[in-house]
């Protein structure tokens, strides 16, 4: 504190009817007040200081006073020897993560050198055959390498030190030289891939060779094939308590399980070497949107996608393949179902453990309906303009989007339900399945429909009546797509029977998973947008030009969590994003098209 070091009992007596002077002491002068800064030491006999902005200086003839107003109280404004920190107590518990105040506080307290605890070296090694580089010209059967970049952020999060080594074909002897390398100047190695129990996958010998098998798959789904070992490396005498232990963990190579695996098993090895408690995740109950069912035998991670609907969460399942990393990166958080259990039932509440904060659930949009890349783009658009704000979308079909509404389930539905009747999309539809839920019709984008089909069209595919020909096989969508109504509609109109339609029951959940197909020669072609097939540098045949709408309960339509959704659809720019895909008009795109009352209660 600037100002003036008195002794407090000089000070009695003053006030604004009688001020006190007190001479100013200096350099050769006595005095009883003393000019002081922040920090410095009260000269002797002084015991407070009174503020620069309290004293009123007067410059006499003997010298420089300053006049008071107040008294001052012993030890006002002084900060005596020891408040802060005093020899011989703590400053810092063991196993206490550095705070930058921490680092001040421990070199106030005299300390120039902590010790500290290590950060764990970890090499993670890919195996494969098939690996590449990310960024490489691909050629069939390449996989491109990235699970070693996924755990080496993983570790870096946990306070690790991550080592990416080389991918390595299957080759035992490369493996193990490399292993055995690794393991020298690391306290931990991962070999990701080569875990099961295939002719190429040899993690588990080499562990069984260099040390010790600890355990060889755990019951978890996706990620059974784990390893836990310990390595066993020679010391500088020949006894085995001199030898260098270095544990090892062999992690499945589908993306998924690497993801999973690695939080359950490193995350945990890691944060023991830091001294560090296991990070757990923040949970909140949800209700599932749909069923799910689950082998016994293995604990399931499920990952879903949440939203609260209002007063409620909703939990929406993802694809659950261990090798749909997009699962893991659309996820907002994971349902473990237990071993006994076999699935639930709609609507069953769960627990989920989850991957993003949980305030921002109330800020995401869930739009559960029929697909279109429109929505990612409009995911994308919210994303830039209103940080925070996110479109959670789940595909399920048209159909499974109104349903999904009449449950109360989600914020908006994406559909284009043909009414063959009318010739009209989705108001009949709404009508039969939301009878009692006023929504607004709002449009959305009209598109082309048609066959997908590989470059050059090599089957020479011209139109629906080509789906008969024993030589071509079909990709189609899943029941309840407004794609496969349309697809059965314009079949009966043809005369021809699904049955003869070589690959009618395989099915796709999306456009792009439809194009997919098409593109790796698992069909010949398969019905979808435009959009996907130019997406993916694929042929179309054009068949239907259709109108894909978005469905809005009132109650939702006119709060404040979708007005910047709306704002989006209704800007010009956005229009224009979206026809820059090409397949797209947007002649009606932010205008209401009809609202639908619902019956009365």
């Amino acid at each position: 504190m600037d100002g003036y070091a008195v002794a407090a009992e000089d000070t009695r007596g003053a006030s604004e009817a009688q001020p006190l002077r007190l001479a100013v002491g200096a350099a050769g002068r006595a005095g009883r007040a003393f000019y002081v800064d922040t920090g410095d030491p009260l000269p002797p006999g002084a015991n407070a200081v009174i503020m620069v902005e309290d004293v009123q200086p007067v410059q006499t003839a003997d010298g420089a006073e300053i006049e008071i107003l107040a008294p001052v109280a012993p030890w006002q404004h002084v900060r005596p020897m020891g408040e802060d920190m005093v020899a011989t107590e703590l400053i810092l518990p063991a196993n206490h993560r550095l705070r930058p105040q921490d680092i001040g506080a421990a070199a106030g307290a005299g300390h120039t050198r902590l010790n500290v605890r290590r950060r764990p070296r970890i090499a993670i090694q890919p195996t494969g055959t098939e690996l590449v580089a990310p960024g490489s010209d691909l050629k069939p059967g390449d996989i491109v390498e990235y699970n070693s970049l996924v755990i080496a952020a993983m570790v870096t999060e946990w306070g690790g030190l991550p080592t990416r080594l080389s991918p390595l074909a299957d080759d035992y002897a490369a493996i193990r030289d490399r292993v055995l390398e690794a393991a020298a100047t690391h306290d931990l190695v991962i070999v990701n891939a080569g875990s099961s129990a295939g002719s190429e996958d040899f993690t588990a010998r080499i562990v069984a060779e260099l040390g010790e098998l600890l355990v060889h798959g755990i019951a978890i789904r996706p990620g059974h094939p784990v390893i836990l070992g310990i390595l066993t490396l020679p010391g500088d005498a020949a006894s085995l308590a001199e030898a260098r232990r270095v544990p090892i963990i062999g992690l499945p190579g589908y993306p998924v399980s690497t993801a999973l695996t690695c939080e359950l098993l490193v995350g945990p090895t890691v944060a023991a070497w830091l001294g560090r408690p296991e990070a757990e995740r923040p949970t909140v109950e949800a209700a599932l949107t749909r069923k799910v069912v689950s082998p016994q035998g293995d604990e399931e991670f499920l990952r879903v996608t949440l939203g609260q609907v209002g007063e409620r969460i909703v939990a929406t399942p993802l694809p659950g393949g261990s090798g749909v990393l997009m699962s893991l990166v659309r996820a907002d958080g994971i349902v473990r179902i237990p071993r006994g259990d076999q699935g639930y039932e709609p609507g069953a509440a769960v627990t989920v453990h989850l991957l993003r904060a949980p305030e921002a659930l109330r800020r995401t949009i869930v739009a559960i309906g029929s697909h279109d890349l429109t929505l990612d783009l409009l995911a994308d658009e919210l994303g830039q303009r209103y940080p925070g704000h996110t479109l959670s979308s789940a595909n399920v079909g048209s159909l499974g989007g109104l349903l999904a509404l009449a449950r109360g389930e989600a914020h908006l539905a994406g559909s284009h339900l043909l009414d063959e009747a009318t010739g009209d999309y989705n108001t009949a539809y709404i009508r039969r399945l939301l009878p009692q839920t006023p929504v607004v019709l709002l449009g959305f984008v009209e598109r082309e429909q048609g066959l997908i089909v590989p470059r050059g069209n090599p089957k020479g595919i011209r139109s629906l009546s080509d789906l008969a020909r024993p030589d071509v096989t079909f990709i189609n969508r899943q029941r309840g797509a407004g794609t496969r109504v349309l697809l059965d509609f314009r079949l009966r109109q043809a005369d021809i029977s699904p049955r003869v339609v070589q690959g009618y029951e395989r099915q796709e959940f999306t456009h792009l998973a439809v194009a997919a197909a098409v593109a790796s020669g698992a069909a010949d072609c398969g019905m979808g947008i435009l959009a996907a097939a130019r997406a993916l540098d694929l042929d179309f045949v054009p068949l239907d030009h259709e109108r894909y709408d978005l469905v809005i309960p009132e109650r939702f339509y006119e709060s404040a969590l979708l007005a910047p959704l709306l704002a989006i659809i209704r800007d010009p720019a956005f229009a224009a994003r979206v026809e820059a895909l090409g397949g797209y008009a947007t002649p009606a795109i932010g205008r209401v098209l009809d609202r639908l009352p619902g019956a009365p209660g």
